[in-house]
Formats: structure tokens, sequence, C-alpha cells
């Protein structure tokens, strides 16, 4: 049996703003900035732009543009995101919500063939699969209401990137080689991101002058310089000629949304993550809530790697079953945040047996899953899995800080670039269900919750996280599809159990379980030899990488030495910087 702490109080908030004690003991201002990305260039980016006077709401527009010229295989100005915010003065905290919306013309059966099948790669390639972008709109929201510089200062190092260009290094090759035969069937996207049909050389200057062209018209115009006006215009009529259904007014109409974030207590931590309809703070909330009250340190590694498989298990389930959109759903949250349903769920874990998900009610009864690995047989070798997304963390010396998980789905989206603009095109509609039961490219299945709607938002993993104690203040999260969630609960366990270095977090090895497909993932050397064995004994369906996945990107305030510490994950290519910023 598991040993529990008695007695336990168990609490999930949705509300907007720091906790009390934090409120009521504000202390002043970290001593550094600190900047940590996905990509060099992208954090030097954000630092240019406190340099300059910005605080973090300006370095996170800044970092953002940046990663969308630099990392088009993770996220872009074609793709949406989440932008998770403190604002120091007032401990105000918010998601803003930029993720994509289906067109007002898609319907529930847009993906399916005439006798109800799911057609192969209809929402993963080309205008058809994408989504209404939402990055462009966040990008102005954030800098109007949250920052102090003008938008224009805040584009200008991704407008540089853009126009004179970045050398290509071996990542960017790899994961154009990936995507290198659909894009090469649109003369734009063939253009933009390859050389005579193929991945450039290394060391080529990739310059992409229509996207420096519409970052500028978003400078100079704020939103409708990208919704409105000869941008949109060029986007809608590019989509449908390849075959899409946006239209200008799915454009006008895009607006991002500001939402309460989700907000959990475990033990002495308070973590505060995305909202609906990101999965992420609740399925966070579901499991650290049936983990508060089980001594974790007592157990054994494989008693302890068993438990957090289980309570993967069953959160992944009721992701599959319930959560969808918050403006078109009812979800049952009170009773999934409940401390009476995580307890409940809790007793329903053997400590000594494995639950088959197929046991457990609901959509495992009908479709079994499949396609343990997003990438299958095609990933390209020896590149890290879960990348084609992206996150950032900045925190400035105000102590304002930024969480953002960004992205266009699979690795460069659609392959598709309306002509003119240099926008990449996301293919985020595949993260809807195109039919209950089925599973999309990174195997998570879903029911009618997350059905295809006109206008609605995709249900999403991306997990951007704040984790606040009397120790300190931590900014995190991190790429990886499905496995987003599950890396930053073991991140944040890490945490409480004392481990403050963030180059501990984003090293550490990860495993993961999503309901179904019915496996346990891990990373080389994630899992000891006696834990594997002692969980195959137990009835788990194992299922070892050949590589690592995600790419953590963290930042530490410890509040106890004034220390401010940041990391990026060693299994990218990113950068992460502390540094004073003088203000002009």
């Amino acid at each position: 049996m598991y040993r529990f702490f008695f007695p336990v109080t168990l609490l999930v908030l949705t509300l907007i703003g720091a906790p009390a004690w934090a409120l009521s003991n504000r202390p002043a201002g970290p001593p550094q900035a600190a900047v940590a990305s996905a990509h060099p260039l992208a954090t030097q980016a954000g630092l240019d732009v406190l340099a300059a006077g910005g605080n973090a709401f300006d370095a996170a527009v800044a970092v953002s543009a940046a990663l969308a010229v630099v990392e088009p295989y993770g996220s872009g100005l074609g793709g949406g995101g989440f932008w998770l915010l403190h604002r120091a003065y007032d401990g105000k905290q918010v998601m803003v919500d930029g993720r994509e919306r289906a067109p007002l013309a898609a319907h529930a059966d847009l993906y399916l063939d005439g006798a109800g099948a799911v057609i192969d790669g209809a929402s993963i390639n080309g205008p058809r699969a994408a989504g209404i972008p939402g990055e462009p709109a966040a990008l102005a929201h954030i800098a109007q209401h949250y920052g102090r510089l003008p938008l224009a200062v805040s584009l200008a190092p991704a407008i540089a990137l853009a126009r004179d260009g970045f050398e290509v290094d071996a990542h960017y090759r790899r994961w154009v080689g990936f995507r290198a035969e659909v894009l090469a069937k649109q003369a734009a996207a063939a253009r933009q991101f390859l050389v005579d049909g193929a991945p450039p050389p290394l060391g080529h200057r990739l310059r992409q002058a229509d996207l420096a062209d519409t970052l500028q018209a978003l400078a100079a115009a704020g939103r409708d310089g990208f919704y409105a006006g000869p941008v949109a215009e060029k986007l809608v009529a590019g989509v449908r000629a390849g075959g899409g259904i946006w239209t200008l007014r799915d454009l006008a109409e895009y607006q991002v949304v500001e939402r309460e974030p989700v907000v959990v207590r475990y033990r002495d931590w308070t973590v505060t993550s995305a909202a609906l309809p990101s999965s992420g703070g609740v399925l966070l909330a579901q499991m650290l809530n049936m983990l508060a009250a089980v001594d974790l340190a007592a157990l054994s590694p494989p008693a302890r790697s068993h438990l957090l498989t289980e309570v993967m298990r069953r959160a992944y389930r009721d992701r599959a079953e319930y959560l969808g959109d918050p403006d078109f759903v009812a979800m049952p949250l009170e009773r999934l945040l409940s401390p009476t349903y995580a307890q409940r769920q809790l007793a329903t874990i053997s400590p000594t047996h494995a639950t088959p998900s197929e046991s457990l009610a609901g959509l495992a009864a009908d479709r079994p899953g499949t396609a343990a690995d997003p990438y299958g047989s095609g990933a390209p070798s020896g590149v890290q899995e879960g990348r084609n997304t992206t996150h950032f963390s900045v925190l400035d010396e105000e102590g304002n800080r930024v969480a953002a998980t960004l992205s266009i789905n699979y690795p460069f989206g659609a392959c598709y670039v309306p002509p003119g603009t240099g926008v990449l095109l996301n293919d985020e509609m595949d993260d809807f269900v195109a039919k209950p039961g089925v599973p999309n490219a990174y195997g998570l299945v879903g029911a009618a919750a997350n059905a295809i709607a006109p206008g609605k938002r995709p249900l999403s993993s991306m997990s951007p996280t704040f984790v606040e104690g009397p120790q300190g203040v931590a900014l995190l999260g991190t790429p990886g599809g499905s496995r987003i969630i599950s890396m930053v609960l073991l991140a944040m366990l890490d945490m409480a159990a004392g481990y403050t270095d963030p180059a501990h977090w984003v090293a550490r090895g990860r495993f993961h379980h999503q309901y179904l497909p019915d496996r346990l993932q891990y990373e080389p050397g994630a899992l000891s030899p006696r834990t594997v064995a002692a969980l195959r004994s137990m009835g788990h369906q194992l299922d070892p990488l050949s590589t690592g996945y995600g790419n953590m990107q963290a930042v530490f305030w410890d509040r106890r030495s004034g220390k401010v510490s940041a990391a990026s994950d060693p299994r990218g290519i990113g950068a992460a910087r502390v540094q004073s910023v003088s203000s002009p």
C-alpha cells in the first residue's frame, strides 16, 4: 500500500493573480534578467529588447517573432500558442490564448471520405489542414496591453533575421529533410526553405524576404497588418488556391482570449499553468491532486515509476473523454478537479499491478489506438523527438515573467506558404478529433468534446507553467506533443523534492503514458534495468525509445539567495542566459 501524508489539504483554484502569501509578502525584483529559448538567436533577440528598455512582455514578443524566423519547423506567424504572463506590480496572472481557430467553413466530417473513414494525411498536409493563425494577434495584444515598447521595436530583431538571413545548422537540415518531399510540392514553400528542391547545405544563409515584409506590416499596423489589408488578401488567396477554406471573414473575426490560468497547490508550491483549450493545467492539477497524499520519497524507484504511470494514465483518459474548447463545450471540471475525485482515482491504482487501459470505461473499449511514436519510422536519424513546437521562458529585473509554448503542430506545419507572405501555415486542425476514437499524429484519441466545429479551437497539450513557493519561482515548459504534460509534471516533482537547479529539470530522464496507446514510453537511461524489469512484471507494456524527446527551457529565481539561474535542454540547440540589463 502507499504511505500517505495526514492531514492532507488539496486545493485547486482557477483564479487570476498570485497566491495570497506572495501578495502580502512581495519581495523586491530579481537582481538579473533571464531568457531561455530553443534557439540562441531568439534568446539574443529577447535580451536585446530588454536592453533597449523593454520588459519581459516586450522580450516575449521579440523571442516569439525571432523563433518564427529561425525555427520554422516549430512555430511561426502561421501558427499559435499560449503565453502565460505574471505582472509584478499587481500580481496579475493571465494566459493569453493565441490558439488557432477552425475556419468558419469547417465541419465535423471535414477529413472523412464518403464511407466515413479518415482520409490519410488530409489534416496534416496542405492549406486545408490549417487553422486560422493566432500568433500575430497575440503578439500585438501583448505589446499593446503589457509591453512598454512599440511593436516595431520588439519585432525589429525578427525582421532583421528574416531579411538578412541566418545560417542553416545540422538541426534545421535534418528536420527540413524529413519534410522536404512535401515542401517541394509547393513552389513558395520550396523556394523559402529548400535549395533546388533539397535541404540547404550547412552554413547556407536562409533569407525570407516575404516573411520580413509580413513582419514589417505587423510592426507598422499592429493586428490589422496581418488580419486585414494586403497581407490578409494574399493569405486567403493562397490558401484557397491550394484547396483550403479560409475567408477574409475568418481573419477579420479572429481574436485572442485572455483566460484565467489553472492554479493548484502542491505541498509548499503553487503551480500556475495553462487553461483550456490547453489540457495542460487541468491534467497537471489532476495528477498533482492524486499525488499530494502520497509520500513519493518513501517509494522505491519501481514503485514510484509505477504510480506516476498510473496517475498519467487516468488523467490522459479524462483528457480524451471530456476536454475541449471551453467556449464550445460544457465539461465536468468541478468534478475532475475536486479532491474527492482525485482520492477516488488514486484508490483504483493497485500498488503491484498495471491497470489495462481497456479496463477504464470510455474510448478504450472502442478503439485501442495506434502509433506509439508520432513520427514512426520516418523520424530523421539523430533528431530528438518532440521538437516540432517550441517553448521559452523570460524573467525581467522587475519580476515580470512569461512562459510561452508556441506551435505549428507537425514539423514545418502544413508545408504550405501562401505566395507573397512568407507565412508557413500550421496543421493544427489535426489536433481536433477527425473521428471519435481514431488517433491523431501523436497517438491521442478523443471524443465529441474535441470534434471540429466552425470557429472552435482544438484541444492542446502545451503547458507553459509557473511554480512558486517560499524558495523561489520557476518558469518552465517544453515542446513534445502529447508528452508535454508528463515532462512538466516530472520537472515539478523534482523541484518539490528539493532540486532547485533548472539544469537538473531540463536534463532529467523522461517517461510517459497517455492512456492510449497502452504503452509506457521512456528515454534511454530514464529507467534503470531493475525498474524496467519490475514494471514489466507488474504488467506494463514498455516502449524504450531510441532517442530523447522534449526541449525544456527553464528559469529559476531563488528568492532566498537572490540568485537567478536558467537552463536550456541539452537535447536541443537552445541558449539560456542570465544577465544584468541596464535601462537606457
